[in-house]
């Protein structure tokens, strides 16, 4: 039966049916009905809900339960994120899992609270110090905020690694009519975990490691396991763009206004498409590489300045043309289908006037 559910809530919902059954977090928006749905319902199933004195101290309490073999959680907004990025490295480092949620907001600073997907680089180059990735997982409904909340339960323990869901206030803000279906939990076993040496072999998990050659061998092992992530893990959504001219790149929000510009010029005659990366780490590059064959031009849409664009670039195997079209943070600065659509014209060769907020809004980047 489907019902009202507002994205947020939807991830409170997908960690519970995952099996979490420990969340630390503090508030700030534009997040906080995750933490409150959680405080209300996780004592019902006996899970643990604790509201922690600070970022840094949930991040810290996440890494301690996950350790144990518990599934576990926490979310925050942007400057939360950033206080909780020397956890997320000593979680990635000690190869202990947990899933942590960003209800992204516009920075850098304190911003404001509208939409902003302005955290792409934090999110997929590690944030923290030192030689890591996290697993990204990034929706585009209140639908897959729900479901993406279950699969990152799932890959964070297939690898022994963070997952991170990476939204924004619009998504987490929004109500959609959605099937919310608990599907078939998998399990992995967890002979690593910390749950006392009685009658067993003392286990340790930790990311110091200072003999000779100790460290590098480490890290080498654990950059196979990201290699492999990008082999057996990477989701992606391929709209439209068997025979598209110009494709789009986008994620999240932005690629729901992509999608209903696609429809609207599919209707017009135009050959569009788009391209939508599920996991921004592991990103697509391969479905990048395959349509750059195809495709004459790439249109990257993005609500920032340009970070995405970047991984866009790098794996367009046949150099076709790439062009940015971003909208920095703020309020009222959601791209618009209209817009989408006239920019897509004026690249499929049409004489239109399309006059962009900022002159670096919308260029050419290679």
């Amino acid at each position: 039966m489907k019902e009202l559910v507002k994205g947020t809530i939807a991830v409170g919902r997908g960690a519970i049916d995952a099996g979490c059954r420990f969340y630390f977090g503090y508030p700030i928006t534009p997040q906080n009905e995750i933490p409150e749905y959680l405080s209300r319902e996780l004592p019902k199933v006996g899970g643990v809900f604790i509201q922690a004195e600070s970022e840094i101290a949930s991040i810290n309490m996440l890494m301690g339960a996950a350790a144990t073999g518990a599934r576990a959680m926490t979310s925050s907004s942007g400057p939360g994120i950033s206080l909780k990025q020397e956890g997320i490295s000593y979680m990635a480092g000690s190869e202990i899992p947990g899933v942590i949620v960003n209800i992204s907001r516009c920075g850098p600073g304190l911003g404001g609270i509208s939409p902003s997907q302005g955290d792409y680089f934090q999110a997929t180059r590690g944030g923290g110090h030192g030689d890591y990735r996290v697993i990204v997982l990034a929706p585009s409904s209140v639908s897959e905020m729900y479901y993406l909340t279950i699969k990152a339960f799932e890959l964070a323990d297939k690898y022994r690694n963070p997952a991170l869901l990476l939204s924004d206030a619009a998504l987490g803000q929004m109500k959609e009519s959605v099937e919310l279906i608990p599907p078939e939990i998998k399990k992995f076993e967890k002979d690593w975990v910390l749950t006392g040496a009685k009658g067993r072999e003392q286990r340790v998990l930790k990311s110091l490691y200072l003999k000779e050659l100790e460290l590098e061998k480490r890290i080498w092992r654990i950059h196979e396991k990201y290699e492999r992530m990008k082999k057996e893990d990477v989701m992606v959504e391929e709209f439209m763009i068997e025979d598209a001219e110009i494709i789009a790149v986008a994620f999240g929000f932005s690629a729901r206004v992509v999608k209903s510009a696609c429809v609207s010029l599919r209707e017009k005659g135009y050959k569009v498409g788009m391209i939508r990366p599920i996991t921004l780490f592991p990103f697509p590059e391969e479905s990048i590489k395959k349509a750059s064959e195809k495709c004459k031009k790439f249109l990257v849409v993005e609500m920032n300045t340009g970070q995405m664009v970047e991984d866009v670039i790098m794996f367009n195997k046949y150099g076709k043309e790439v062009y940015f079209y971003g909208r920095a943070p703020g309020f009222g600065s959601t791209p618009y289908p209209e817009e989408i659509e006239l920019i897509m014209k004026y690249l499929s060769g049409e004489k239109i006037h399309f006059e962009p907020i900022h002159n670096l809004s919308f260029r050419r980047v290679a």
